[in-house]
């Protein structure tokens, strides 16, 4: 990775300015920002933060992004959710850019699963090459969403987009949920 500083968009509703800070204090040195805050459009959230990450999710990325760092933001997310607590929901959704795009999200009420969903991010690495294995996905897949799964603790592919459609993991096997509008 060279060291010119590529353009990440952080969208955020429900987020104080203290937490809005200290995200810049830990993406401003290998960012630039884009920052929106929007109306909230979840009403099953009270806070959301959204990153498009304009990198793809590969072992480069932490190398260059510094692991260290990445821990720091680890632990901003969890305080993130200790200071809400279990009754005030927070959303954090990380994209990665990349063939394909692949994002995760956290949206756990449970403060324990919350906080070992986001430990675990980082673990998916070891596991991509079996989860995009092209025969175990549709064709042309062009993007993932991860969810994390409480019931075994660990990230799970939930959602994939390709051939211009989405599909869903469901019994034990990829299904169309719709197709997406031209």
């Amino acid at each position: 990775m060279n060291d010119d500083f590529l353009e990440t968009r952080l969208k955020h509703y429900g987020i104080s300015p203290w937490e809005i800070e200290v995200v810049h204090g830990y993406f401003n040195p290998r960012f630039t920002i884009l920052e929106e805050e929007i109306e909230q459009d979840d009403e099953d959230f009270v806070s959301m933060l959204n990153f498009d990450i304009p990198l793809a999710f590969n072992e480069e990325f932490f190398q260059w992004f510094d692991f260290r760092r990445w821990e720091n933001v680890k632990t901003l997310f969890k305080e993130m959710k200790r200071r809400r607590g279990d009754k005030h929901t927070l959303k954090i959704q990380v994209n990665f850019a990349g063939t394909p795009k692949i994002s995760f999200v956290v949206d756990i009420v449970e403060r324990h699963w919350y906080e070992i969903a986001v430990e675990k991010i980082d673990f998916v690495l070891e596991l991509l090459p079996y989860h995009l294995d092209p025969e175990k996905l549709p064709d042309n897949v062009t993007e993932v969403i991860y969810k994390f799964d409480p019931k075994a603790a660990r990230w799970r592919l939930k959602t994939v987009f390709a051939g211009g459609k989405e599909f869903v993991f469901k019994e034990n096997g990829w299904k169309i949920v719709k197709k997406e509008s031209l």
